[in-house]
């Protein structure tokens, strides 16, 4: 290092200055110290914080709704379920066209489970409307079809009428775009790719629902289906929307392009043709679409995010009229959450009254003796937690081996033997077996730092061996309890295997209930509620427990 002679800056042995050269080399121990940690984060990363921010949005998400019954969304919120029972024939009929391509897509299906979490009977509600949908309006596309021979059931005709015919000079890209964005909406695909079709602009702006119902049916049918459009007949409800627009009396005698002939003899034709109901048609599928509540049920969950899950967790739901009480006799989470925090609590005591004595003898024996009892207390752990419960469920059983012993022994008649199982005591018993290890060890670690010369010393001033203990040895070893504590009662509130099998209806936790969500009802919306508020209850009692103890007060030795 050299030093300035002027009193500017004290320079380093290769010349740069000495600060700019520290930060350097500062700077580089920071990298190197990054990139060593840098697997680990990325694993916590993607194992962790990922799956529980997915957690936090699929608990208020519900796009599902929105993006399947786009048309029948904006038109049902201008509808107010409080004047009158039913929606009018605009809702019905935006509806059809909704669920006509999201029954082609199969995704129909999908948002009748969704909307049947809201309201039973939805589900079923939607897979038949699914099945029926193309006979609505069956009699006015019969007498369409009937009109000219090898025109309005011709494939090449429909494909050529809705470009503009083979040398169409303008087209309208912006309707095969809106197209594409539907149906990415609808199945969350790309829909990227050619589709050998452009709609032409004079006929969009002729018949535009016509030719946003066609450039639909043509981007599924070329990138979906992998077919060519021009071969492939269109869905009937883009004839339906054809028939609207002629009877609604679009203005085809001024249009002189590919098939006018054609558009002005089927509007003549469809004159006399009564128009489609869309209302009746419904009705008929299915009288489902005749009860209010379900199109309460659609106009209350519309938005593409929701409370309502939260508010099912803890035992409310969403009215069209605000946040209302569920009835009582489906009124269980909260009761499950206060049941998972009381058992959990008593797993925890009871961890503690068994493992402390065990964990004192561990550290006051003979090196040796120590080792060996170890394994005994570490040999569950060699054994699948699936297997434990089952031995419990064997050993709890009315006619299993502790009420055959209590029995033998005459401490209990045998017509009345004890029900230790399917129920709380249950529970408690297995679980307090499967945790006591994970609050032996911490507290054997703790208790293996603490001098015994500690207690010698207070016995030689005069201290009984009782409070010598609980003046000297118990204080030191209130850190291990503490993370044990924390441990077992953490582990605990997570637990849904033993509760099942051993717990019956009375010894079931509310992780029981988030696992069927996920696994058997498929509604993940609200397992994602019901865990997110079980973490936030973790979190909070975590934060009780630093205030009141210490989170420093907690060792695992040392």
């Amino acid at each position: 290092m050299a030093d300035s002679n002027d009193g500017g800056p004290v320079l380093a042995a290769d010349g740069t200055p000495l600060k700019k050269s520290l930060s350097r080399t500062l700077r580089r121990q920071k990298m190197r110290a990054l990139l060593l940690i840098a697997p680990l984060l990325i694993f916590v990363l993607v194992t962790f914080i990922v799956p529980i921010v997915s957690m936090l949005l699929r608990s208020v998400d519900n796009t599902i709704v929105p993006n399947t019954l786009p048309q029948t969304v904006s038109v049902i919120s201008e509808w107010d379920p409080t004047a009158s029972d039913l929606p009018d024939e605009p809702v019905y009929e935006a509806l059809y066209y909704d669920l006509f391509l999201a029954s082609e897509a199969k995704e129909h299906t999908k948002l009748g489970t969704r909307l049947n979490y809201e309201q039973t009977g939805l589900s079923s509600q939607f897979r038949s409307v699914g099945r029926d949908l193309d006979e609505i309006g069956e009699d006015q596309i019969d007498a369409l079809e009937d009109l000219a021979e090898d025109t309005w059931d011709n494939e090449a005709f429909w494909f050529d009428l809705m470009r503009g015919g083979e040398n169409a000079e303008n087209t309208d890209q912006d309707v095969l775009d809106r197209a594409r964005a539907r149906l990415r909406a609808l199945t969350g695909d790309a829909f990227t790719g050619g589709t050998g079709f452009l709609p032409g602009a004079e006929i969009s702006a002729l018949l535009p629902r016509t030719a946003y119902e066609y450039a639909s049916f043509a981007v599924f049918t070329a990138i979906a289906e992998e077919d060519v459009v021009a071969e492939e007949e269109p869905w009937e409800s883009v004839k339906i929307a054809l028939i609207q627009e002629l009877q609604a009396g679009a203005d085809v005698a001024s249009y002189n392009g590919f098939g006018a002939e054609e558009l002005r003899a089927a509007q003549d034709m469809l004159a006399d043709q009564p128009q489609p109901t869309f209302k009746e048609a419904f009705l008929e599928i299915d009288q489902g679409w005749g009860n209010p509540q379900t199109w309460k049920t659609l106009y209350v969950y519309k938005s593409p995010y929701t409370s309502g899950y939260f508010l099912n967790a803890a035992d409310y739901q969403l009215g069209f009229d605000g946040v209302e009480a569920r009835p009582e006799n489906q009124q269980i989470y909260i009761k499950l959450f206060m049941r998972t925090l009381y058992m959990s609590l008593i797993i925890t005591g009871s961890c503690i009254l068994l493992g402390y004595p065990v964990a004192w003898i561990l550290a006051n024996l003979p090196l040796r003796t120590a080792n060996v009892l170890m394994i005994l207390v570490l040999l569950p752990f060699w054994t699948s937690l699936l297997v434990r419960t089952s031995a419990w469920k064997v050993l709890l059983q009315q006619q299993g081996v502790i009420n055959e012993i209590l029995v033998w022994l005459g401490f209990v008649d045998d017509a009345n033997r004890l029900i230790l199982m399917n129920n709380a005591t249950g529970t408690i018993i297995a679980m307090t077996h499967i945790l006591l290890p994970f609050m032996i060890l911490p507290l054997y670690s703790v208790m293996k730092t603490i001098p015994p010369s500690y207690l010698r010393a207070a016995k030689s001033l005069g201290a009984t061996n009782v409070t010598a203990f609980w003046r000297v040895y118990f204080p030191q070893s209130v850190p291990g309890i503490g993370a044990g504590s924390i441990l077992v009662f953490i582990l605990s509130i997570g637990y849904y295997i033993t509760p099942e099998i051993v717990g019956g209806t009375d010894g079931v936790f509310i992780s029981n209930r988030i696992a069927y969500h996920i696994s058997s009802s498929l509604n993940w919306g609200l397992a994602a509620a019901l865990g997110t508020i079980l973490l936030v209850v973790v979190l909070v009692l975590y934060w009780c427990y630093d205030r009141i103890v210490g989170i420093d007060n907690v060792k695992l030795g040392g």
